[in-house]
């Protein structure tokens, strides 16, 4: 029997639970000051929605507000806290299903708050969206759209031709170096040493901050730097492919059994070779995987970013769209989309094969 000064192994020490109740803390501060936020962006959103449409009954939605409001400060205040539920703190009742926890019903709340506060922000307007005018003008598109103009295929048909190679070229530039990346953003290859996990560090930093910007303003970027083309959304496609395959090849790494990695160690074998013969065998199909369904993804983007000058079939659907000529549009869509559907068809029979 273990005396009083033991400790099972899954019981969390002093500090730990310290730690964990100072999370917790500010995880409420800060849902806390949400709900304030949120509360009050609404009222203010209601003063001007108010003066906009005065006819509006603002009574019984602001009423259900404050109670909502007031619920919440009763909640966080009876300790039921979101919180302590998050990080670990409550204890297990295996009798209690999730709807009876104390937090809930908080969680809930803040939830339909969330919801309300963005359909404010969001200003959707029924009213608006059912306007006489607005239908108006949308039958006249979406008429124009279903009569395609067929005198420009050809030149649709070469820019469409021109989509698939950038996005072809681009998932082939960003292949080796996402591949090299890949095995130094794996967190199971690079915790050896403070010098290898401190590059894990930097790549991921790298990584995230090239993955979180989208291949449009990467377009953008490029297109002031080489010009208004093809390469230019070549460039931006290979960079955002680059960051999003090394994440995707990185975390497929971690995922790999460590049977075989242990035992060629137990070899003496070099690093190099632990990787090669350890780990590049356990990823060569999710990696083909990932690589086709990444050329599937730029040839989908690759019709976006040619709207701010990346080339393609995307530069043509801007310039007539542009000029409002509707039925060159219509059959710009019909392209595009048929481009989409061979694609992810292919992929799709490409990935069933390879598995």
């Amino acid at each position: 029997m273990a005396t009083q000064t033991e400790r099972l192994p899954h019981e969390p020490t002093n500090m730990q639970i310290v730690r964990k109740t100072a999370q917790a803390f500010c995880l409420d501060v800060f849902l806390m000051a949400y709900v304030i936020l949120v509360t009050h962006k609404i009222i203010y959103e209601k003063i001007i929605l108010g003066l906009r449409y005065p006819d509006f009954n603002w009574n019984q939605p602001m009423t259900a507000l404050g109670i909502g409001f007031l619920m919440a400060v009763a909640l966080f205040f009876t300790k039921f806290s979101i919180g302590k539920a998050v990080f670990g703190l409550y204890e297990d009742d295996p009798e209690k299903t999730v709807l009876k926890q104390p937090y809930t019903l908080l969680g809930f709340l803040i939830l339909i708050l969330t919801i309300i506060a963005g359909i404010f922000i969001s200003q959707i307007s029924i009213r608006e969206f059912l306007s006489e005018s607005g239908l108006n003008g949308a039958r006249r598109i979406f008429t124009a759209l279903f009569h395609p103009n067929l005198d420009i295929f050809e030149p649709a048909l070469f820019a469409a031709i021109e989509t698939i190679y950038m996005a072809f070229i681009a998932t082939i530039a960003a292949l080796p170096i996402a591949f090299i990346l890949g095995f130094f953003a794996a967190r199971n290859l690079m915790a050896d040493s403070r010098f290898f996990f401190s590059i894990y560090v930097l790549i991921r930093f790298c990584l995230n901050m090239t993955r979180s910007i989208e291949p449009l303003v990467w377009a953008i970027i490029f297109s002031v730097w080489v010009g208004i083309g093809p390469f230019a959304g070549m460039l931006a496609l290979s960079l955002h492919s680059v960051s999003s395959l090394a994440k995707l090849y990185s975390e497929q790494i971690e995922n790999i059994s460590d049977g075989p990695i242990e035992a060629i160690k137990a070899t003496g074998a070099h690093p190099i070779q632990v990787v090669w013969y350890g780990v590049v065998p356990q990823i060569v199909l999710p990696y083909l995987s990932f690589t086709i369904y990444r050329w599937d993804i730029n040839v989908r983007m690759a019709t976006v970013i040619g709207l701010v000058g990346g080339g393609g079939i995307g530069t043509m659907l801007m310039q007539y769209q542009g000029l409002a000529k509707w039925n060159e549009v219509g059959l710009l869509v019909l392209v595009i989309a048929a481009i989409v559907w061979v694609m992810d068809y292919s992929s799709s029979k490409i990935r069933e094969a390879i598995k």
